[in-house]
């Protein structure tokens, strides 16, 4: 198999800023199946890593819908060295394909496949290809068109609220989803207090946001919620620190550290979260960031006190 260069992060950098990758596999699960890709269950595959935010956000909403049946899944160790993401056992293996490295999935879809391999993969058993690599795409397909195969489906995604989900969700990608990244990966003084800035003023219209309401939009977590959750979920133990997003904690904001604790304990979440593979992922695989590979100690933060929210 044709080996590819490793590139720390998720992106190129362009005079000091950090520029995420596209993503290159779009393709949709569709109701009636015209895009050559129907909801059928037990044809779809996801790999993803519990490490990363962007897959967390789709192994939520599987656990959130009961896809477990409908749709497999596998773990590649939280650990990646110069081949990327890799099977390596003991609870991380494919049994799907047997593949050692999650390059060789993007390498039998595009054998000239030149990015970097990212996880979620969303990949279709029957055709031996990925559908999409794309995690808002995912996570929109379980949270909708996969509705049907699910054991308890939920809402995510409510058509009366679309416009104001997708508006809310790209300002919180812009500036916190990806933001923390700007700021860790920034090679520029600017660049980095700039991106700090975003992180953290959409950190305060958030929590301004949230002392009025339990989720974003009133007494249901919707797909936002869960969006914004893998990054919360990471900033006091990762971001706050690794990638020095350091003008405050997020256990010390008023609504938003109830509301992380809310969404925490929320059924089958929390078996969802492994601080182990978090912590171990960001600190030992950016050498650029953090030389000696060291782990920073988990902080004292107790996720299982009551939030005291809308009567919790």
């Amino acid at each position: 198999m044709r080996q590819q260069p490793f590139r720390i992060g998720s992106a190129e950098h362009a005079e000091g800023s950090f520029q995420r990758q596209v993503s290159r596999f779009r393709n949709w699960v569709t109701g009636d199946g015209s895009s050559g890709f129907a909801p059928v269950s037990g044809r779809y595959h996801l790999y993803v890593a519990r490490a990363c935010p962007w897959a967390h956000r789709t192994i939520i909403a599987r656990e959130l819908m009961g896809l477990q049946d409908a749709i497999s899944i596998s773990f590649v160790d939280p650990i990646r060295d110069s081949r990327g993401w890799a099977f390596t056992g003991n609870g991380y293996e494919d049994p799907v394909n047997g593949f050692g490295l999650l390059a060789e999935a993007y390498l039998q879809a595009d054998p000239n496949y030149p990015d970097r391999v990212t996880v979620p993969v969303l990949w279709d058993r029957e055709l031996a290809a990925i559908v999409n690599n794309e995690s808002a795409d995912i996570l929109r397909m379980l949270g909708t068109v996969f509705a049907p195969l699910a054991a308890h489906p939920v809402e995510l995604y409510p058509e009366a609220r679309a416009a104001t989900i997708d508006e809310l969700n790209e300002r919180i990608y812009e500036a916190l989803n990806n933001g923390v990244y700007k700021a860790g990966f920034s090679g520029r003084q600017d660049v980095y207090e700039a991106a700090v800035a975003g992180v953290f003023g959409m950190l305060d219209e958030l929590d301004e946001r949230l002392s009025a309401s339990r989720f974003l939009f009133g007494g249901e977590p919707l797909e936002t919620d869960w969006r914004l959750f893998t990054t919360l979920i990471r900033f006091d133990a990762v971001y706050q620190i690794h990638f020095k997003c350091s003008v405050r904690k997020l256990a010390e904001y008023p609504h938003l550290w109830p509301y992380l604790r809310d969404l925490y304990q929320w059924p089958g979440v929390a078996a969802t979260v492994s601080f182990d593979e978090i912590r171990a992922h960001y600190y030992r695989t950016h050498p650029m960031i953090n030389p000696t590979g060291l782990v920073a100690a988990m902080p004292d933060l107790d996720f299982g006190a009551p939030p005291g929210r809308g009567g919790q």
